[in-house]
């Protein structure tokens, strides 16, 4: 658990992507494998356990440290944090000899889904008992839910692949299904591999650099392939050894999610890999994507939810034909492939051709980027003819121009603590707008503004804290910020009715006064007509 504690502590202290990855590497090579197999789970940000209750934790506390209650609400009052603070007020452990992290979670945090409250108490006393300040930290974040510490299922692929020197769809394949932490499935995880007798194996995604604008020195349109950019979700279809497989660009098999295009895949040609967008479909055109949300994150489609949102995957390249890795070859001939092979399979299937569109000039295309949302898209793709399929985002071959978001300016009335390095600080924010002459919440936003700006913020929601709501702080409502987003969808779990997609902030507008913000009826009539309520 020790180990584990250092790797967490070199996590935390770092925001750079390289200096993570390293750190997991090192890990990975130093642990026990029954360890390792555990912090994947964990790092991945998988639950464990279902969260134990914090007004528990904290009469459990109580009890053993012999503080009041008041101090230990005041604690965590002024930490932010209820993990760290429990963790600080219990102080280190005796010298008790470590525990192993694979020991502590099958000792301490798996059986707690079997425990009443009583025995609950006790397991979780034991491993106060035990465990230094640090691990006590570690530990009660597992039972209360998950571990944070900015680092990506997709990270923690990456280093064991690295470990293991191999590709990380390799990694991500193993980790797929079923599998379950232990040291034998850690050391099967890294052995190596005849990569040739992995047929469900994806190819790494390749990815397109944002742009603002298109212009001229781009170079002449006609070297272009322009798409639109759907708003759905990044996936590779594969038809090996007479299997349909899909990717997601998470690297995550969702094969049994998607099953109007698994078996529409069946008619592909085998040794068959295509990459594509899945997008919620019906009637030749893209439904909006709150709709497609239903479908995602599940293992397998009710048939209910697959007649209600149907799907198809509209496809955009060919990175392996007859078996054959053609990712090298240009842009213009794995269209021209590509176009071959979907022209074999239904034409009103689930597995579509992604249309080109014709540019005459940069600014006729310019002119057309208003149309976007109007189909359903985010924008356009712009794909060099003469490029090969890379790995990564480089610059050049790949441009994606979006439409310009959407803009709002409303009023922060609630804020908390972030987590991590930030845990002492303000950095999770509530905004609302006017609705006659009430304040709605309409977004949530965490982004979007410097360190600086964050220390500016942080104090002056201090200062004009009005009430706490356990670690939610309300704010005189008194303090304009314009949020960026790229859609309204409506939304029944909001007071508001709708709820805005990826808000991010762009500045603080002091130059307006909280009654100058935006109006719920604003956003509103933001709400694509497909996805309206009927009145």
């Amino acid at each position: 658990m020790r180990r584990f504690a250092r790797l967490y502590d070199a996590l935390d202290r770092t925001t750079r992507t390289h200096d993570k990855v390293a750190a997991l590497e090192a890990y990975f090579a130093e642990a026990p494998a029954a360890d390792a197999a555990w912090a994947i789970p964990i790092l991945s940000g998988q639950k464990l356990v279902r969260a134990v209750s914090g007004r528990n934790l904290r009469r459990w506390a109580a009890e053993e440290t012999g503080y009041p209650d008041w101090l230990i609400d005041a604690s965590h009052a002024a930490v932010g944090d209820l993990s760290e603070t429990l963790a600080d007020l219990l102080g280190a452990a005796s010298a008790a000899p470590e525990r192993p992290l694979h020991r502590v979670i099958e000792a301490s945090v798996l059986p707690l889904d079997r425990c009443d409250e009583a025995a609950a108490r006790r397991v979780i006393a034991g491993a106060w008992a035990e465990l230094p300040a640090l691990e006590t930290f570690l530990y009660l974040k597992l039972i209360r839910g998950s571990l944070r510490v900015g680092v990506s299922r997709k990270l923690v692929v990456r280093a064991l692949a690295e470990r293991a020197g191999l590709e990380a769809a390799v990694i991500a394949h193993r980790l797929s299904g079923a599998w379950r932490p232990s040291a034998a499935a850690f050391r099967a995880l890294l052995a190596p591999v005849d990569e040739r007798s992995d047929p469900a194996r994806p190819y790494p995604f390749f990815l397109a650099q944002p742009i603002e604008e298109a212009t001229e020195e781009l170079g002449p349109v006609d070297d272009w392939q322009i798409e639109w950019k759907w708003d759905g979700t990044r996936a590779q279809l594969i038809r090996r050894a007479g299997r349909p497989i899909v990717w997601s660009r998470g690297e995550e098999l969702v094969t049994d999610a998607f099953p109007e295009i698994r078996e529409a895949a069946r008619g592909l040609p085998e040794g068959t890999v295509a990459d594509g967008e899945i997008v919620a479909w019906e009637d030749g055109e893209p439904l909006p994507f709150s709709l497609l949300q239903r479908r995602l994150n599940r293992k397998s489609a009710e048939p209910a939810l697959f007649r209600e949102v149907p799907v198809a995957f509209l496809a955009f390249d060919l990175l392996e034909d007859q078996g054959t890795d053609i990712r090298a070859r240009p842009q213009d001939e794995r269209r021209r492939r590509l176009e071959a092979v979907v022209a074999d399979l239904e034409p009103e299937g689930a597995i579509r051709l992604s249309p080109l569109l014709p540019a005459p000039s940069w600014d006729e295309l310019a002119e057309r980027l208003a149309e976007a949302r109007r189909r359903g898209a985010e924008g356009f793709m712009l794909k060099r003819r003469d490029a090969a399929y890379g790995v990564g985002r480089p610059r050049g071959p790949w441009w994606k121009w979006k439409v310009p978001p959407y803009t709002v300016d409303a009023v922060l009335v609630y804020a908390e603590h972030g987590h991590g390095k930030r845990a002492g600080l303000f950095t999770d924010y509530t905004f609302a707008a006017w609705d006659g002459d009430a304040l709605l919440p309409v977004a949530k936003a965490y982004s979007g503004l410097s360190d600086r700006e964050i220390g500016e913020l942080d104090r002056w929601i201090r200062r004009n804290t009005v009430a706490r709501h356990g670690p939610v702080h309300e704010v005189a409502p008194s303090l304009v910020l314009e949020l960026a987003f790229e859609r309204v969808q409506p939304s029944a779990r909001h007071k508001s009715g709708l709820a805005v997609r990826f808000p991010r902030m762009r500045r603080r507008r002091d130059d307006k006064r909280p009654e100058d913000a935006d109006r719920i009826e604003s956003l509103r009539a933001l709400i694509p007509e497909k996805e309206a309520p009927k009145p």
